[in-house]
Order: structure tokens, then C-alpha cells, then sequence
């Protein structure tokens, strides 16, 4: 939308609009042929397109039954392989590498090239720079300054006399030659050569070789215009004509009718397909589903409950009473060790073992009741009133 005020202008006539040609009305015989075309075309095409989903049906059980038996047979083996052994013997490798061929180099640049660089040869050559060479530079460089002083002045006294001599002898005489000699005679010879190499040619090409070409052009121009026309009427147009009118109307019924044959085929094998799919659920699939639910199921279900429950529960008893026995016995040992090194090597009298050890003690047992308790224990004798010992609880009887 325009908000913005415009002056008023004349009106002036539209120029008609353009009339877009509307699609051609087909004929009588086009409409005739369609329909037989067609069923000819369906005819052809069923079989294909039956064969064609039949195949991408059988493709795609065979693409899932291939990949569960590669996945079962390789993938789930390879990976088991990788998991379980390839790692832990790369590991193991890699250990064993690290140590023979990484580690020994290592120790020798740490410990003994280092060493050497560092003590050997850096600090000589520190001492050297910082003592010897540092010294000797800067008395060089106080030299070459004086030096290049002196030079410098005699250079540029030199370089003086010289130059006042060359623009005195040289550069005057020379400026001198150049104006009023050199520059006219090149004048001169410049104008002469124009005359004679570059002029009759400019004019040769202006008034006799521009007018002929001009005139071949024309020619030329002509006798293409003329070839092209024959071209246009003889070659051009009689195709043209059986493309739009014999080809493009052929190719396009032809598309047609095999797009119309093969979407009326694709709902046919659909309805086949249906029709072979409840006709393999009725007679397989719902005996094989009753069977399932009616009778496996039940079975599953007693021998999961009455069979295996059971065997379940006694094989993970015997794991805790295993785990439990190797975890007594490794105990037993470890404290066996520790009692054979403390009597081999000897320790303080207080050693303890390191807390989180669990040690085989007795379980500690509510304290029987005393005086000062107002807990009861059926075994348990009261205390005296007084304890020559100190003790607070009385022993289990």
C-alpha cells in the first residue's frame, strides 16, 4: 500500500490485454484410442507390478533374515572377540611396548642425556658466552665503530670532489648536448619516419581496405540471411511441426497410460496382497497364536514357577555361601600373612591392621543388665552393687 500523495495524472488508454491461449480441446480419435491404449497398457502392466511387490516383499524378508543371521553369527561373536579379548591383549601390549620401548628411552634422556647436555656442554658454553665471547664482541664493535667513523668521513669528503668534478665535466656538457642537439635531430627523424612507414599505410587501410571489407561483410551478411531463411522454411519448421504434433502427443499419452496402468496394478497387488495376507493369518496365524496362548504360555508358565523358580533360588544360595567361603577364606589368608610377616620381620606391639579389614571376631552381644541398666537378658546373672574391677556388664552365662 501506498500512503504517500501523488499528483493527479492524465489517464491514459491501457493497452488490451495479451490473451492467453487456452489448452487445446482434444479430438474425437485421440479420446477413441486413450481407452483402449490403456486397458492394453493395464493388461502389460499388472503382471510387472505384482512381480515387482512379490520381489520387494521377498527382498526385504531376505534383507532382515540375512542381517538377524550376520548379526548372531558375526557382528555379536566379533564384538564378544573384541570385548573380551582383543582389548585386554592390546592392553597387555601396550604395557609390555610401553615398557620395553618407550620406558628404557625415556630413562635415558631423563637421566642420562639431560644430564649430560645440561653439565656438558650448555653451561661451558654459557660461561664461554657470558665470560669470553661477550667481552671480546663489544671491544670488536667499539673498534668497528671508530673505524667505520673514520671511513665514513673520508667517504663522504671523497664522494664530494667527485660529484662536484662528474657535474661539473659530465653532467653540464652531456644536459647541453641533449637540448640543443640530440632532441631536434630526433624530432626530425621521428616526423621523416612517419612520413614515409605510417602514413601511406593509415591511408591505404582507411580509403581501400576498410570500404572492400565493409562490402564482403554485406555479402556475407546476405548469403546467411538467405541460407538461414532456406534452413528455417525447409528443415526447421517440418520438424518442429511433427514434434509438437506427432511426438509430444504420443509421448504424453504413452506417460499417461502407463502412470494410470501402473497405479491401477499397485492397488490390484495391494488387494492381492491383502487377500493372501488374511488368507495366511486364518490358516497360520491364528492356530499358531492359540497354540501359543493356550498352550505354551500355561506351560512356560508352570515350569518358570515350579521349575525354575526354585532352581533359581538354590543356585543364587550357593553363589552367597560360595562368595561368602572365598570371601572367609582370602581373609583367613591375608591375616595368616600378616601374622607370618609380623613374626619374620617384627612390629610394634600395637599394630593394628589398616581400617576397612574385616576380621573374624565374635559378634558383640548386648552387655547383660546391671545396676544402672533397665534392659533385661534371660542368660545374663546380675551384677554386685560394687565392682572391685570397674567392669559395668556382667558376662553371657
Amino acid at each position: 500500500m501506498d500512503f504517500e500523495k501523488h499528483p493527479a495524472q492524465p489517464l491514459q488508454p491501457q493497452p488490451p490485454a495479451s490473451r492467453r491461449e487456452g489448452p487445446q480441446a482434444e479430438g474425437c480419435l485421440t479420446a477413441a484410442i486413450r481407452i483402449p491404449v490403456r486397458i492394453v497398457v493395464l493388461v502389460l502392466v499388472v503382471p510387472v507390478r505384482m512381480v515387482w511387490d512379490l520381489l520387494a516383499v521377498c527382498a526385504k524378508a531376505v534383507g532382515r533374515a540375512l542381517g538377524a543371521v550376520v548379526r548372531v553369527l558375526v557382528v555379536t561373536p566379533l564384538a564378544w572377540l573384541y570385548r573380551t579379548v582383543l582389548v585386554p591383549v592390546a592392553k597387555v601390549l601396550g604395557y609390555v611396548a610401553h615398557a620395553v620401548f618407550v620406558l628404557p628411552w625415556v630413562l635415558l634422556w631423563r637421566y642420562v642425556v639431560v644430564p649430560l647436555v645440561r653439565y656438558g656442554i650448555v653451561a661451558p658454553a654459557v660461561w664461554l658466552h657470558r665470560r669470553v665471547l661477550t667481552p671480546l664482541g663489544h671491544g670488536l664493535a667499539w673498534l668497528g665503530r671508530t673505524v667505520g667513523n673514520a671511513l665514513a668521513a673520508a667517504g663522504r669528503a671523497v664522494g664530494t670532489a667527485v660529484g662536484w668534478l662528474a657535474r661539473t665535466l659530465v653532467l653540464v656538457p652531456a644536459r647541453w648536448l641533449y637540448a640543443y642537439l640530440l632532441a631536434p635531430l630526433g624530432h626530425a627523424l621521428a616526423w621523416v619516419g612517419r612520413a614515409l612507414f605510417v602514413w601511406p599505410w593509415v591511408a591505404l587501410g582507411r580509403y581501400v581496405l576498410a570500404p572492400v571489407g565493409r562490402g564482403i561483410a554485406w555479402l556475407a551478411a546476405g548469403l546467411g540471411r538467405g541460407v538461414g531463411w532456406c534452413v528455417a522454411t525447409f528443415l526447421v519448421a517440418p520438424a518442429v511441426w511433427v514434434w509438437r504434433a506427432v511426438l509430444v502427443p504420443v509421448g504424453r499419452e504413452a506417460g499417461a497410460a502407463f502412470g494410470h496402468a501402473w497405479r491401477v496394478a499397485g492397488y490390484i497387488s495391494r488387494a492381492v496382497g491383502r487377500g493372501l495376507k488374511w488368507l495366511g493369518w486364518n490358516l497360520v496365524g491364528r492356530p499358531v497364536r492359540w497354540v501359543w496362548l493356550g498352550v505354551c504360555t500355561p506351560v512356560g508358565h508352570w515350569v518358570r514357577d515350579v521349575l525354575w523358580a526354585p532352581v533359581k533360588r538354590a543356585g543364587l544360595e550357593a553363589g552367597r555361601a560360595a562368595r561368602g567361603a572365598l570371601r572367609t577364606a582370602r581373609e583367613t589368608v591375608r591375616r595368616a600373612r600378616r601374622d607370618a610377616w609380623r613374626a619374620l620381620v617384627g612390629g610394634p606391639a600395637g599394630t593394628r591392621p589398616a581400617p576397612g579389614a574385616a576380621e573374624a571376631v565374635e559378634p558383640v552381644r548386648a552387655p547383660a543388665r546391671t545396676l544402672g541398666s533397665k534392659t533385661t537378658a534371660p542368660s545374663a546373672a546380675p551384677a554386685s552393687e560394687i565392682s572391685l574391677l570397674g567392669g559395668s556388664t556382667a558376662g553371657q552365662g
